[in-house]
This record gives structure tokens, C-alpha cells and sequence, in this order.
């Protein structure tokens, strides 16, 4: 069974949804969570799924916007019938009814297209549910040209870089074996360029090197000068 490791970003997002499915009568029901590629969104955003009972739709580029609404319902267990306009129907009697959260990810395949801002917005008003909308960094910046939806949003959070504590709990699933110094773990810290992604990999790489080199334990002066994981592409050897 897959762990999650309970970093700052989970807490954050667990916050947010609950202030939107608890939320008084009269406010708006959209909340968008944003951030760089590598910051844990995903990962978060599908552990509060799980413990809200949220309905979770990861988006694609290429989707229309009868691709989304049938890859809702599926989502939601219901048969897709009908034209776009009632399986609209369908989702907002299915949200009404259930009272249960929408998660869309990938909200950015959705924020460059009219007709698509224009349809999740009509989930909204159709159903007056939670919806919690995950993207990249800019997406903010992308909603601000849709006046109308733009204005519905209740919450704007954006992901929390990885820290030092952050890395000590990923320490816990991804280098279990081994004891790791502070030094070592702030030095990923500070490698990471806030990406959670990179320390969980750094983490990985310095546990097998630890069990081949039979180490207990690791300080950044004993990992020394060995290689580490920083996202950019390895330089070529031996040119000049």
C-alpha cells in the first residue's frame, strides 16, 4: 500500500476543501490550487479526493468539451446519455445531490479555451457545488481574462515549495533504511528549487547508494561530491 507522506502542501489543500464544502450560504464554491510543475500538487489533490470524497478528473489537452462531461460521469459511476446539454444535466443533478466535491486537475487545458471555461462554470451554476480547480503556476493569471468565473473563486492557493520538515517526511517512505542529517536533507532542500519531485528522487538515489556502500546513516559530508538529482539534463563528459 502506497504512503503518503503528510507534507505542508496536503495540509494546505485538506484546509481549502473543507472551507469550501463548509462554506456559508451566499459565498462562491471555487477554489484553485496553483503552483510550478514538481511541487506535490497531484499527489495532494488526490489524497484529499480520497478523504473527501471528491470526484477527481485529471484533464488532457486534447478533451472537448464532451470529452470532459463524459469523463465526469464516468468518474461519478453514471452512464453518459444524451447531448452535451444533458449530460450537463447530469452532472449538476449528480453533484446537487451528493453534495460531493469536484476536483478538476490539469485546470489548465481548460483556462486557454472559452467555451470550456464557460462550461465548468455552468457545472457550477447548475449545481452550487465545491469545485477545487489544480494547475500550473500561471493559472491564475490565465482565469483573470474570464471576468464572470474569475470572480466566483472563493480561494486562491498556491503550493507551498518543499522544506526541510517536508523532506524529513518524505525521508520516511522514500529512504526508510537510512538516518539522514539535517545538512544532507537542506542541502536537497536547496537543490530543489522547492520541487517536491526532486527530493523524493534524491532521496530514492541516496538510499541505494547507501545500501550498496553498507551506510547507516549520512551526513553531506560523507555523500561528498556524488551526484544529485536537480532536474536539469547531465552535462556530457570528456568534451571539451
Amino acid at each position: 500500500m502506497n504512503r503518503i507522506a503528510p507534507i505542508a502542501n496536503l495540509d494546505l489543500v485538506a484546509v481549502v476543501m473543507e472551507k469550501l464544502v463548509n462554506r456559508q450560504d451566499g459565498l462562491p464554491g471555487l477554489a484553485v490550487y496553483y503552483g510550478p510543475s514538481g511541487f506535490g500538487k497531484t499527489t495532494a489533490t488526490v489524497a484529499v479526493a480520497n478523504r473527501s470524497r471528491a470526484y477527481y478528473v485529471q484533464m488532457r489537452s486534447s478533451w472537448s468539451r464532451k470529452d470532459l462531461l463524459e469523463k465526469i460521469l464516468f468518474e461519478m459511476g453514471i452512464k453518459p446519455v444524451g447531448r452535451t446539454t444533458q449530460l450537463l444535466d447530469q452532472i449538476s443533478e449528480q453533484l446537487a445531490a451528493s453534495r460531493r466535491p469536484l476536483i478538476l486537475d490539469e485546470f489548465d487545458y481548460a483556462a486557454s479555451k472559452d467555451g470550456m471555461i464557460e462550461l465548468v462554470r455552468d457545472i457550477y451554476e447548475g449545481s452550487q457545488s465545491s469545485l477545487l480547480l489544480v494547475g500550473e503556476e500561471l493559472l491564475p493569471n490565465k482565469l483573470k481574462k474570464h471576468e464572470r468565473f474569475h470572480g466566483r473563486v472563493l480561494n486562491w492557493l498556491p503550493a507551498a515549495p518543499v522544506s526541510l520538515d517536508d523532506a524529513r517526511k518524505l525521508a520516511a517512505i522514500y529512504c526508510p533504511d537510512v538516518q539522514l542529517a539535517d545538512d544532507l536533507l537542506g542541502h536537497l532542500v536547496t537543490l530543489s528549487h522547492g520541487s517536491v519531485r526532486r527530493v523524493s528522487v534524491n532521496l530514492v538515489n541516496i538510499q541505494d547508494t547507501a545500501l550498496i556502500e553498507g551506510w547507516g546513516s549520512i551526513d553531506r559530508q560523507l555523500w561528498g561530491a556524488r551526484d544529485l538529482y536537480t532536474g536539469e539534463a547531465p552535462k556530457r563528459r570528456g568534451l571539451a
